[in-house]
Formats: structure tokens, sequence, C-alpha cells
């Protein structure tokens, strides 16, 4: 067991394993070689009777763990969305951890709940949000849009839902290329997932919103609840772009919650030039994107904005004697806005990052990686065994493997692509 007083001299070995391991990754393998059950056959079944020494952990870590690890900051992982992390994101998650900070209730600690909210202030100006919205951060874009959901479900029902239960009526809808987690939260909030309505989508794997008007119609002579709808800016398929815009006037005539998951392509709205993404966003009742994929913030840290957090409390709230305070009222207490009562001091590491790069080093990154996926996409247009399937955007373009001079069909050539993707 290590001993507090000697904290400098214990750490050194293993802040110069993370100064050797970032300046040597590329040694690694992007992807981890070992099979099922490899590293937890090499780990004891109980726990050792005696504390051993640092060095000892350490170097098992690097004998045991680290084979079983999957490098996400290896400069040529290309597989999801990369959780991109930071020298100040590192030191600032070191002082998030030495602190232990506990940040259900402003009283629980002041500096991280006004630092939270001051963090979505600068969001706010520097994305053109409307300046009455408030937000706040949660864990994974997941939770955003369940919190949305749950949200939009008591807005549907009169806030009925939380004391009385779900009724089977309600719909949520969003298209077919949208995330897996809005059908997991369907399940979670007691909508149920076979009320996630999928939209049909465009060559360019966007929502249809025609098709959604006639679903919502449809719906509604069928006595079903128009709860909720979710548009896509960078869907994880095919980095489709969503309008927002149109859905938007759609939700207003029927007045059904709409939510925007922006979790990768958010990050881009700090650019001018892509701005467009969210015209039509006065109409749009909830927002999330995650600085952890774009934004060097390491994992993880997710950004919710709402229009009405007045709704929001009301649908989280609930107050037992050992959570009541003074200043109940007179500031954010940000367990009353989402699911998790303990929270922790993400907002830190968030202004690491923030002041480190500023505005304009955030935005010449980002332009930056787009101009690599430019050159990348003229490779590809001048490979003849090579296709786009859709139109590049942003850092991103989908291509395949479409051998020149062969007619294939369209299930021989899934089967030679999922063959290159697998090796």
């Amino acid at each position: 067991m290590l001993d507090r007083k000697h904290f400098k001299r214990d750490s050194q070995p293993v802040i110069k394993w993370i100064d050797q391991y970032l300046r040597e990754i590329q040694k690694y393998p992007v992807k981890s070689q070992v099979k099922p059950g490899d590293i937890k056959g090499r780990i004891p079944l109980k726990m050792p009777e005696q504390g051993e020494d640092i060095s000892t952990i350490l170097g098992d870590f690097e004998q045991l763990i680290l084979p079983g690890v999957t490098h996400w900051q290896h400069p040529n992982f290309h597989a999801y969305f990369n959780a991109n992390s930071s020298t100040e994101s590192i030191l600032a998650e070191m002082i998030t951890a030495a602190l232990g900070t506990q940040c259900m209730i402003w009283e629980t600690s002041p500096a991280a709940a006004e630092l939270e909210e001051r963090m979505m202030d600068w969001f706010k100006v520097a994305f053109g949000l409307p300046k009455k919205w408030e937000g706040v951060i949660h864990d994974t874009a997941s939770t955003a849009s369940l919190t949305a959901i749950i949200t939009a479900r008591e807005v549907a029902t009169g806030f009925r839902s939380n004391d009385h239960g779900v009724p089977n009526n309600l719909r949520i809808y969003c298209s077919s290329e949208t995330h897996s987690s809005i059908e997991k939260a369907a399940g979670i909030a007691g909508i149920g997932r076979n009320n996630v309505i999928k939209i049909e989508v465009d060559h360019q794997r966007r929502i249809i919103p025609s098709a959604l008007e006639s679903a919502i119609k449809d719906d509604l002579v069928s006595d079903k609840t128009p709860c909720i709808v979710i548009v896509t800016l960078g869907t994880t398929g095919t980095m489709a772009i969503d309008s927002v815009e149109a859905v938007a006037s759609i939700c207003k005539k029927y007045g059904i919650w709409l939510h925007v998951d922006a979790a990768y392509a958010g990050s881009a709205l700090l650019l001018p030039e892509y701005k467009w993404m969210i015209d039509g966003v006065n109409n749009v009742d909830s927002f999330v994107f995650n600085p952890h994929k774009w934004l060097f913030t390491n994992f993880d840290c997710t950004i919710y904005f709402v229009k009405n957090a007045d709704l929001l409390i009301k649908t989280f709230e609930i107050l037992p004697e050992y959570l009541k305070t003074g200043t109940r009222g007179q500031v954010n207490d940000y367990r009353d806005w989402g699911i998790q009562l303990g929270r922790r001091f993400r907002a830190l590491k968030l202004w690491f990052v923030l002041r480190s790069y500023g505005l304009h080093g955030l935005r010449e990154k980002i332009r930056h990686h787009i101009r690599l996926s430019q050159h990348f996409v003229k490779w590809v247009e001048g490979n003849a065994d090579l296709e786009m399937v859709t139109t590049p955007i942003l850092n991103y373009c989908c291509f395949r493997h479409n051998p020149s001079g062969k007619e294939m069909s369209l299930e021989a050539l899934n089967k030679i692509n999922e063959v290159l993707l697998k090796n």
C-alpha cells in the first residue's frame, strides 16, 4: 500500500510510462491480438493476501494487461469515431482523480457546478445556439438521448408516466440510420422498441421529411401519441446529416419534441462554414454532442442542451431529506438534470482543453482533419478499384472495393468487402 507522503516518488514510474507510451504508441498493433480468455487466464483467481509494490503492479500491467488493449489514440486507428484525447485532458483528469470530487449538487462542489455552467455558455456562443438554452455534462450521448426521450415521454403524458407508468401508445421516430442507443433507450424508458418507427432515408442516408410526416399522420389516425423525433448530424454508419430545418417544421406543426443527436459532427459547428447543419435550431428541444469524439477531451464527456430546463428538472428531480440544501433554487443542482445522482468533475478537463487550444486552435485542427480527408477522397476517386458509396462530408468518406472491369452482384461485393474489413 502506497503512502501519500511519497506521492511524487511513487508516481514517477507511472508518469514515465505514460510519457513513453504517448511517444511510442505507433510501435503497438492498433488492435489487440489476444484471443478470448487470454487476459483473464493469466490473472490469479483471487486477490493477493498481502499488498504488492507499485513496480510489480506496473510490470504486470505491461505484461498482462497491455497486450489486451486496443490503442484508440494510435494514429492508424480508423474504427468507429476516434475518442481523441490530449495532453491537457490527461493532466486535468489526473487533477480530477486527485480531488475525488462528488459533483451531484452545488453544495458538494460549488466550483464544479459553476464551471460546468460556464462551459455550457462558452459552447452556446461558439456554436451559435439559442441564448436561452441551458446545458449539462453527461457521460455519453446514449445517456443524453435517453434523458431526452424520458423528458419527452413526461411532456407527452402530462408528467404522469413517472408516477403511474408508461402508456403503450407512445411513438419515437428516427431514421433507419439512427444510432442503436435510441432503440435501447426506448426499452429503458418503458416506451418499447416496437414503438420506435424507422423512417425511410434518401440516397445520402438522410431521413426523408415527407416520409416522417406520413408516419406521424398514420399514427394519429391509429390513436398513437407521437412522443419524440430524433434527427442525426453525422450518423454512425455513413455520416448522414439529417435536415434539422425540415424536420423541425414538422415537429412544430404537430407539437412533438425534437432531439438532435450531433454526437460526432457537432464539433464542426465551431466552423462558420458548417453552421448550416443547425438551420432551424430555434425549434429544437434538445441537442447533444461529444467533445470526447473530436474536441480532444478524453472519454467520457457529453454536452446536452435543452430549450426548457424546467421540463428536464421536473422530469428528474426527487428530493429526499439528505439532499435538501439552503441554496436550492439559487443554483444549478445538476443531479436533477439527468439520471445519475453521483457525478464526476468533467467540466475541469473541458476547461483545460478549451483554454489551451482556444477557439482558433480548435478550428484549425478540425479544418486540418477535413483537408486530410479531402486528400484521401482524391486518392480513392483516382483508384479504379474503389468507389464512393455516399458523398464525402467533413473528415469522412464512405467507400468500398469494387474491382474494375468485373460485373459483380451486391451480395458478392458485400462479401469481398467483409473479407477486407476483417483482415
